[in-house]
């Protein structure tokens, strides 16, 4: 498990919360990527784009479509909040797929962060825009009047729940498959010259895990969405 130790960044004493660590570095190149792609590549636009272009307009594109049919289009004025909180996650799931490398969202302070920062947002959004009648979304009026307190109580804890789900199910997936690459990698170091079949399965594993980067940003995001929709249209 020492792919997943926090080390500081200069000498070997003790973490503080203000100390630069590898998890830093690795946040920090994720914001490069994303800037790189979105911002450099992007800067110099054609009519018949290049790679890059292509590939920062096709993510711009998925993304802002996602937000529209999910969230409605009134959440489209919140798009530069989800586009980069997609492209962060993205980048850093793959970048803790390159040798050497750290995985930022593994840790479930990382994905916590992320998690209650969307919480926050969207929970004072929601009183913002709607006031009192935001509680409508815990008030379910298409049930019989007996339930709805009931319902009422459980849509109240299932709401605060949401932050935690949304964090560990990031952290949990990322973790998992870099530990299960690590264990087959174990085997393969065992075997010596008969380790062709834990190699085969790292490669498997590891194209799987360049699916799941991306899968794992797109459940991210599209959560955010959802958890947006409600803020936007409490009713039920």
């Amino acid at each position: 498990m020492d792919q997943f130790l926090v080390t500081p960044l200069f000498g070997d004493g003790s973490l503080h919360w203000y100390s630069p660590s590898n998890v830093t570095v690795w946040m920090i190149l994720a914001w490069v990527a994303t800037v790189l792609l979105l911002v450099v590549g992007t800067r110099k636009r054609a009519n018949v784009p290049g790679r890059v272009q292509m590939m920062a307009e096709l993510l711009f594109q998925f993304v802002r479509n996602m937000v529209r049919d999910v969230a409605g289009p009134d959440a489209l004025r919140y798009f530069p909040l989800i586009m980069t909180a997609f492209m962060f996650v993205m980048f850093s799931n793959l970048l803790g797929l390159l040798p050497m490398s750290f995985t930022t969202t593994s840790h479930i302070a990382v994905t916590a962060s992320l998690a209650l920062t969307v919480f926050v947002s969207v929970t004072v959004l929601g009183f913002v825009k709607h006031g009192l009648g935001f509680l409508g979304l815990f008030w379910i009026s298409a049930a019989p009047l007996p339930l709805r307190p009931v319902l009422a109580v459980i849509e109240l804890m299932s709401y605060f729940v949401r932050p935690v789900s949304h964090s560990i199910r990031l952290a949990g997936n990322m973790m998992a498959g870099h530990a299960m690459i690590k264990v087959f990698a174990a085997f393969a170091g065992v075997l010596g010259v008969g380790a062709v079949l834990p190699i085969v399965a790292i490669a498997a594993v590891y194209a799987l895990e360049l699916l799941v980067a991306f899968i794992q940003a797109y459940v991210f995001t599209i959560l955010t969405c959802v958890y947006l929709r409600d803020a936007l249209h409490p009713q039920h």
